[in-house]
């Protein structure tokens, strides 16, 4: 069976790319542009992993993070970040992600953040 993930972005563009990305070897389950909609979307959908952009209006992807990671710790997050992002970064390790890869997204590297983590 599949791992099922949810994808995360504000960008629609950006949510394609990472889909498009994923879809070879995971069941993406389900899409949200902000974080609100991300945690909606975690708890109808239960995915075993998230993929969470840092900066989104509503809900940052931090405190998504953070929120996903108190209700299921077993879930895997990777945020996906621009690369001048690092304070960001390390907020988001402490809310609980897993892994991160920067933007513009290289599909071998977000497999491979979401292979080390799930088995």
């Amino acid at each position: 069976m599949r791992n099922r993930v949810l994808v995360v972005d504000d960008s629609a563009f950006q949510r394609t790319v990472i889909t498009d990305a994923l879809e070879p070897e995971f069941d993406v389950v389900a899409e949200a542009e902000n974080g609100v909609e991300a945690v909606d979307a975690f708890k109808q959908t239960a995915p075993d992993a998230v993929s969470m952009d840092v900066v989104m209006p509503e809900m940052t992807g931090i405190e998504a993070t953070a929120a996903i990671k108190e209700h299921s710790p077993e879930t895997t997050v990777v945020m996906c970040t621009s690369v001048d992002q690092q304070e960001k970064m390390i907020e988001a390790v402490k809310a609980g992600a897993d892994g991160y890869v920067t933007k513009p997204v290289d599909a071998d590297a977000l497999l491979s953040a979401f292979e080390d983590h799930l088995d």
